[in-house]
C-alpha cells in the first residue's frame, strides 16, 4: 500500500495532506487549533518568570480512645488492641488496665481517614461480639 493512497476517511483532507500513518492523520488537525485569546505567546514571556511558593501543611492528627465500660471482657480489649493497633500483648494489656483504672486509654494517633477507619472496625467487631466497647476519635 503506497502512503500517497487515500482512503474513504482521507477523502475530507485537503490536497498534499493525506496521512502516512494514524498519528500523522491527527497531526495536522492538532496543530492547526488556533491558541485561546488570553494564552500567551512565547514573546509575551520572553525574559520573565512566576514563581509560585506552595506550602504543604502536616495532615490534623487524631486519638483513637477506648472507653471503659463494666460488661466488656480485658482480654477482648486486648484482642482489639492487639489486632487493629499493633500493639504487643504487654503493651496492649498495659492500655486495658489504664482505660479500665482511667475510663479512658489512647491507642494510637493517626490521620483522620486512618483514624476514622480504626474506630469503625473497633466498633463494628464489638457490635458483631454483642459488647457494648466504645471507641472514639478526637482531633489531638
Amino acid at each position: 500500500m503506497s502512503h500517497a493512497a487515500t482512503t474513504p476517511i482521507d477523502q475530507d483532507l485537503p490536497a498534499g495532506l493525506a496521512p502516512r500513518g494514524i498519528a500523522s492523520a491527527y497531526a495536522p488537525q492538532l496543530a492547526s487549533k488556533p491558541r485561546p485569546p488570553s494564552a500567551p505567546t512565547d514573546g509575551d514571556r520572553a525574559g520573565t518568570a512566576v514563581l509560585t511558593r506552595t506550602r504543604t501543611r502536616k495532615p490534623n492528627l487524631y486519638r483513637v480512645l477506648i472507653l471503659n465500660d463494666d460488661y466488656t471482657p480485658m482480654e477482648f480489649v486486648v484482642h482489639v488492641l492487639e489486632r487493629f493497633f499493633n500493639k504487643d500483648r504487654a503493651e496492649a494489656t498495659r492500655i486495658m488496665m489504664h482505660v479500665h483504672q482511667n475510663g479512658v486509654g489512647e491507642c494510637g494517633v493517626f490521620t483522620y481517614e486512618v483514624a476514622e477507619t480504626k474506630v469503625t472496625l473497633v466498633m463494628d467487631l464489638a457490635r458483631k461480639h454483642m459488647h457494648p466497647l466504645q471507641c472514639v476519635m478526637e482531633k489531638k
